[in-house]
């Protein structure tokens, strides 16, 4: 039979074992909320200035997974330009970030989304961006330190990829060779 000495440890010790529980839960959520997210990105051997100055709201859960949110889409000027959303998310490991999405990088005039980030080695002074069919390569010192990002006005660029913006441009094609033949046909009715 159990004596009550002995259920009285037990109960002692679970006592015990649960307050430390909470004590070290809530000391694990206390000092994330003073993290930054710049805090995080160096955590996770990533430069702070993968992300724009000014990040106040953020999320990041214990599997990874983060979102950012900024007050304006903006864009920041590195080695070539970068296009934030206002919404940021993405996959968080150490050494990059995947299934990224809300970064946009220029190139030739051309925006790509930028799907993934990744430092191979630190020692290498290198960062990749991944934006679909290449690999960009920067310089890791571009992004040592958060930069100011100039806010994007309201007008958002044309979207080739949903073919309404190409459906605009071959209807207004079309209209004006109507027009340019329903004229010669005036101007041939006015010669005769």
């Amino acid at each position: 039979m159990i004596s009550i000495t002995c259920i009285r440890f037990v109960l002692q010790l679970y006592i015990s074992f649960i307050s430390i529980s909470i004590r070290a839960t809530s000391a694990s959520d206390s000092s994330s909320d003073q993290q930054s997210i710049y805090e995080v990105l160096h955590e996770h051997g990533l430069p702070m200035g993968l992300l724009p100055k000014g990040v106040k709201e953020f999320n990041v859960d214990v599997d990874g997974q983060f979102w950012v949110h900024l007050d304006q889409a903006c864009n920041a000027k590195f080695e070539s330009e970068l296009h934030y959303d206002t919404d940021v998310s993405g996959n968080l490991s150490y050494g990059r970030i995947g299934e990224l999405s809300g970064i946009e990088a220029q190139d030739l005039f051309l925006w790509f989304p930028v799907k993934g980030i990744q430092v191979d080695m630190p020692s290498s002074g290198l960062i990749y961006f991944d934006v679909g069919v290449v690999r960009k390569e920067f310089s890791l010192s571009l992004f040592e330190t958060p930069l100011d990002c100039v806010v994007v006005g309201s007008e958002k660029a044309p979207d080739f990829r949903d073919g309404s913006f190409t459906a605009e441009a071959v209807s207004k094609i079309q209209s004006g060779q109507l027009r340019y033949k329903l004229d010669q046909g005036n101007f041939a009715r006015n010669v005769i």
